[in-house]
């Protein structure tokens, strides 16, 4: 059995209920009294338009979008005046929604049901074109803003997010608390702390994380036995003995110092043990790519952690498909709310992208079929045909567009008196040839 459009648009009318739209517009005072402008509309063309791409960043075009899906005419001042704090505020508490509600099945190695859920999470910048005081970048003169996502692998859905400026380190991001229980998290050198590592085990989760040069922890024991003359590694440390290994990987538990948190203006030094594995890579850096991590050394060898380390790729695929598929970065505005705006708005486009997505892995399972979905073939797939995706969506609202119609409102001269090239040289053609 086929799937029907029918399908798609019930499914996305019901991750974002017409009603509840509407109720949160009112709570946000986005809709203060019945205007001519739907916000239904309003908000499902910022979603699927952002997909399309190009010129779809600027509110212009937007208009023209919701024009032509809704066949209304409305003009430039009534839509723009829409573009407020509050819109931002409603796509905000749409996407909070989203995410509860989309997450795709993980067809992904059984190693990962070991734990309640394996999180990536990272940061992109994305370079504005124009200058924003509210988002100053490292050096003076330009603007960035700073993406931090935490992303669910196994559910392939964003669980949380933050819009800073560039200079706001992503590691200030990370919060730590009860939510880490049973949660293995995969960070790169930029969340390197030890002080982190210790919350994360002490909230019952699990970490693994690239090892930083300048950290060269203490080694307090060997966690596998190693048969001939092997070089003894207790009481060194591992980058003072790592380029002189032989052996195919490095299994060990390392003591860290760290200081805790200041508690009544002082701080205090606390120690904790990690297990620090290597897998020899030529490549890499003394021949070995190294990890620090708290993963058992029963149930996870060396190379299983370098293997599950591998899937924090995933955010930085994501990271790619927002920027190469949906445009992100390709604002024209000068004015902080609508940068945010249109950020929201490329995650919504995500997670209704990823809706889309369950849909078919879940179909496909139904039939029996194996095939798979690669994220960023289907981000192509999914953005080629938007256009089509945001018509059923607005025919479904009862609306009727005319093509021709708005075609001939957009495309004529919004001013008679403004004269084109050819009716410019014509006209001075005339004057002299009158003179």
């Amino acid at each position: 059995m086929k799937l029907s459009p029918d399908a798609i648009t019930s499914l996305l009318t019901s991750l974002f209920p017409s009603g509840m739209i509407d109720d949160l517009a009112r709570e946000r005072e986005v809709v203060v009294r019945e205007r001519k402008l739907d916000v239904r509309v309003l908000v499902w063309t910022m979603v699927v338009g952002f997909a399309v791409g190009g010129e779809a960043r600027s509110i212009a075009a937007y208009r023209r979008t919701y024009n032509g899906a809704t066949g209304q005419n409305l003009v430039a001042s009534s839509f723009y005046d829409r573009f407020t704090a509050q819109l931002e505020q409603l796509l905000r508490d749409l996407l909070d929604h989203a995410v509860e509600e989309v997450a795709v099945p993980h067809t992904i190695a059984p190693a990962f049901d070991r734990f309640r859920d394996v999180v990536v999470a990272d940061a992109t910048v994305v370079r504005l074109i124009r200058f924003l005081s509210a988002f100053p970048a490292t050096h003076p003169g330009v603007s960035g803003l700073k993406l931090y996502l935490v992303h669910s692998v196994t559910t392939q859905s964003v669980i949380a997010r933050a819009i800073t400026d560039e200079r706001t380190h992503e590691s200030t991001l990370f919060k730590t608390g009860s939510w880490l229980r049973g949660r293995l998290f995969l960070l790169d050198l930029g969340f390197f702390k030890y002080r982190r590592f210790a919350l994360i085990d002490e909230n019952d989760g699990f970490f693994v994380s690239r090892l930083k040069r300048s950290s060269n922890p203490l080694i307090v024991r060997e966690l596998r036995e190693w048969r001939g003359r092997a070089i003894p590694l207790d009481g060194t440390r591992v980058f003072d003995v790592v380029g002189d290994l032989c052996r195919e990987h490095i299994d060990v538990e390392v003591e860290v110092r760290f200081q805790r948190r200041a508690y009544n203006e002082r701080k205090s030094w606390d120690s904790k043990r990690f297990r620090v594995v290597g897998v020899r890579d030529s490549d890499a850096d003394d021949g070995y790519r190294l990890y620090i991590t708290n993963l058992p050394s029963g149930e996870f060898s060396p190379e299983q952690v370098a293997t599950l380390y591998r899937a924090r790729w995933v955010v930085e695929l994501l990271f790619r498909e927002l920027k190469s598929q949906y445009g992100l970065g390709r604002f024209r505005t000068e004015k902080e709310h609508i940068v945010r705006i249109q950020v929201t708005a490329a995650l919504l486009t995500l997670v209704v992208s990823r809706a889309i997505l369950r849909l078919f892995v879940d179909h496909a399972q139904e039939l029996g079929d194996d095939c798979v979905f690669p994220t960023e073939r289907w981000a192509k797939t999914f953005r080629s045909y938007a256009q089509q995706v945001l018509s059923e969506i607005v025919v479904s609202f009862s609306y009727e567009p005319n093509l021709p119609d708005t075609w001939y409102r957009e495309a004529r001269q919004p001013s008679p008196s403004r004269l084109t090239l050819l009716e410019e040289v014509n006209a001075a053609l005339y004057a002299g040839f009158m003179s």
